[in-house]
């Protein structure tokens, strides 16, 4: 049996009227499941970001809809990723705001006096706050049907939760992930934070390892770290967010180095052990060996889809462990009634595009389209200070394709406002492919960079090319004159060799 199938409420945070509020709208004590229509047009398995959106999308089409959900309505983007994650990263950030005062003409402040219990206290509040969005009272009286329990498929068009058969014209599953543990000898008996338990700490450990250097183990490491954790990132690769590009994980090591924070890359952790009061993690980078004492270990080496326990064989659903639900590019499954969305199937496991794969499955299940998967555009964002953002290929694998591309660099110590704001770490780089203006990418590392890429983005669903940015006015001084300044190169490069620029491609 899988987490989906078997998980029920469990929370270790601390008993507030935050949480009252927040688990009685995603999990309301006392709620009866409704009476289940004779068909629906749509079951939706999995009440996350996907789910959620499903539900809404299918609602407006005037459909049938049942929604259901094991845990937490919200799931791991309310819960225990986006919403508490980015609260803690707010607040870190005005720590080492304060730490670096003196720069800004402010009186040095001697030490930062952290209350990490306020800190998680206010990130409570924000997501009880959130959670109204998603409450099931609020879903119950749009028209959806919310039924709490573990599911699993009993045929092609039917499914059972909590004793209850729900049958179905469409189904789509939406069950996301959970945090993938590192098999690590100890690591079970020592105990260990995930993702999913991170945010129920009120009490900040002097010495955190923090096992993966991915998006997930950056965004914590570097706030733990600021909140004045002595905090050590253990990276088995050579270099920690291996997908994104080199300079732009460079610029990020540098702020990591800044903050104190120290990253062992090459290295795995191969053995924990507790001695006493002591909890110690053995290393090794190559054939070196060395020991390293923590107080808490959070492991951020990735997340496994939901599959397990479904029973999707008795639908005729194909998956495995990995890769999860098997989809073709229009997110249908092997099983023509069956879609799958978010997590659960996607290599993209953000919530912008759980959001973007729901609708695009609901349109094909239910209105008969053929939105394809393969034609969005999505950008992603690690949220590190700078933080890292991408739209589109890397010149790595446009290379792979045959396809020649030019890159035009803005570094952020040219741009006014990164400067007046002492954030000029950092850059804007776009690709085109070459002889013409069309944007096959774009990497942006800037403290907006989150902010910055959504315009890179229009212009490439908008299939606007590199030069129209350039006529477009942005407000002075903001950041993102950093791409009309990059679109500025590109069309003086295009007026001929006579032409010089200060940016090289």
């Amino acid at each position: 049996m899988s987490s989906f199938a078997r998980e029920s409420l469990v929370s270790h945070a601390p008993e507030d009227g935050y949480e009252d509020e927040r688990l009685a709208n995603v999990r309301p004590p006392g709620w009866r499941n409704p009476e289940p229509a004779a068909r629906y047009d749509l079951v939706i398995l999995g009440g996350g970001t996907a789910g959620l959106t499903a539900a809404a999308e299918a609602r407006e089409r005037g459909a049938s809809v049942a929604l259901i959900e094991p845990r937490l309505l919200g799931g791991t983007c309310l819960n225990t990723g986006c919403v508490p994650s980015k609260a803690l990263i707010h607040s870190a950030r005005i720590c080492a705001h304060l730490r670096d005062a003196s720069r800004y003409g402010t009186a040095d402040v001697d030490a930062v006096q952290v209350d990490f219990a306020a800190v998680m206290e206010r990130m409570r509040a924000i997501r009880a706050r959130i959670s109204r969005g998603d409450a099931a009272s609020r879903l119950s009286g749009m028209g959806t049907d919310v039924f709490f329990g573990p599911a699993r498929f009993t045929a092609a068009d039917s499914l059972i939760v909590a004793g209850t058969v729900l049958r179905f014209d469409k189904a789509l599953i939406a069950t996301g992930a959970q945090p993938l543990i590192p098999a690590i000898p100890g690591l079970a008996e020592c105990g260990f934070l995930t993702s999913d338990t991170v945010f129920d700490q009120t009490t900040l450990p002097d010495r955190i390892l923090v096992i993966g250097g991915g998006p997930l183990g950056c965004e914590m490491a570097q706030a733990l770290c600021r909140f004045g954790a002595r905090t050590t990132i253990v990276q088995n690769w050579p270099l920690f967010l291996p997908k994104e590009e080199r300079d732009a994980a460079q610029v990020l090591s540098g702020a990591f180095a800044r903050d104190g924070l120290e990253v062992r890359l090459n290295t795995r952790v191969v053995d924990i052990r507790v001695e006493g009061d002591r909890r110690i993690a053995e290393l090794l980078s190559d054939d070196d060996r060395s020991t390293l004492e923590f107080d808490a270990i959070l492991t951020g080496t990735g997340r496994s889809p939901r599959v397990e326990g479904l029973d999707l064989e008795l639908a005729g659903i194909e998956y495995d462990g990995h890769r999860g639900v098997h989809v073709d590019d229009c997110l249908r499954t092997s099983n023509p009634r069956v879609y799958a969305a978010g997590d659960v199937c996607l290599v993209h496991r953000f919530n912008d595009t759980a959001r973007a794969s729901a609708r695009l499955a609901v349109a094909n299940a239910l209105d008969g389209a053929n939105e394809r998967l393969s034609e969005l555009v999505i950008p992603w964002c690690t949220y590190t200070d700078p933080e890292i953002a991408h739209v589109g290929m890397y010149v790595r694998h446009a290379r792979e394709k045959g396809i020649g591309v030019r890159t035009f660099t803005v570094p952020m110590h040219t741009v006014d406002r990164a400067i007046t704001d002492g954030n000029d770490a950092g850059f804007v780089k776009i690709h085109v492919r070459d002889g013409t203006a069309e944007i096959l990418g774009a990497t942006i590392v800037a403290r907006h960079a989150g902010e910055m890429i959504s315009e890179i983005t229009l212009a490439m669903v908008a299939k606007l090319g590199l030069d129209k940015l350039s006529q477009v006015i942005h407000p002075y001084p903001t950041q993102s004159e950093a791409i009309r300044m990059a679109a500025d190169a590109f069309s003086r490069s295009q007026r001929g060799p006579a032409v010089t620029s200060e940016l090289r491609d």
